[in-house]
């Protein structure tokens, strides 16, 4: 008891922390899940808002399946999960979808203060790229990313960020670095499962596979 109430005087003191988690989600999968889980516990995030993309910038003319069915799956993969949540504001907003606009938007869309931290997910495969983001300087001045590993040395991914943005900024993201086991899933490989009907598609919520299946997403029987 008396660590709890510890731990909730410290949480009452600081600013609240809100977890950024973009992406197409195309679909969602257990992957996505288990890297919120964990950066939640590390970085102890009082909520984490899953922000599904209009149109991702790294992945133009690639048609993804329509908004409100990626809301809806993430709805049901995010049940039982009452700090987690969905916010739509990109899909509101529609065309490409840039994360600084969505960092200074989130706040006001969630009902949080203005002055919450906002730690954003992002896997460590981003960060060589992460330079050339739309006001990358600004985005990461603002937000605290939580790298999640998937390749490479952390040192040589940095690299181009410490060119560009300062050293300051590298150290910031670093960190951020949360050491994960490789996540298998795949939102790509997943789609190429679904359409076969000798697969089972595992890595899937399964409310999000019963969904996927009564309604033909991403050829899947019915």
């Amino acid at each position: 008891m008396g660590s709890e109430s510890a731990d909730s005087a410290d949480r009452s003191r600081r600013p609240r922390r809100i977890g950024l988690f973009g992406g197409s989600f195309d679909p969602v999968h257990l992957g996505h899940l288990h890297v919120a889980r964990a950066a939640q516990r590390a970085f102890g995030l009082d909520r984490i808002a899953f922000v599904p993309a209009a149109q991702p910038p790294h992945k133009p003319g690639r048609r993804l399946e329509a908004g409100a069915h990626r809301v809806r799956m993430l709805e049901l993969a995010l049940a039982g999960e009452p700090r987690w949540c969905v916010a739509e504001l990109e899909l509101a907003r529609g065309g490409t979808s840039y994360t600084i606009d969505t960092v200074r938007d989130l706040p006001q869309a969630l009902g949080e203060p203005a002055d919450c931290e906002i730690f954003l997910l992002i896997g460590d495969d981003n960060l060589p790229g992460l330079p050339h983001w739309r006001e990358a300087r600004a985005l990461l001045e603002r937000v605290q990313p939580i790298v999640v590993r998937r390749v490479g040395a952390l040192a040589d991914l940095l690299a181009p960020l410490r060119a560009a943005c300062g050293t300051e900024l590298a150290r910031k993201v670093e960190r951020g670095y949360l050491d994960l086991e490789p996540v298998l899933s795949s939102s790509t490989a997943l789609r190429g499962e679904l359409a076969d009907v000798q697969r089972q598609a595992a890595d899937l919520p399964p409310a999000v596979l019963e969904y996927i299946r009564a309604h033909g997403l991403y050829g899947a029987p019915r």
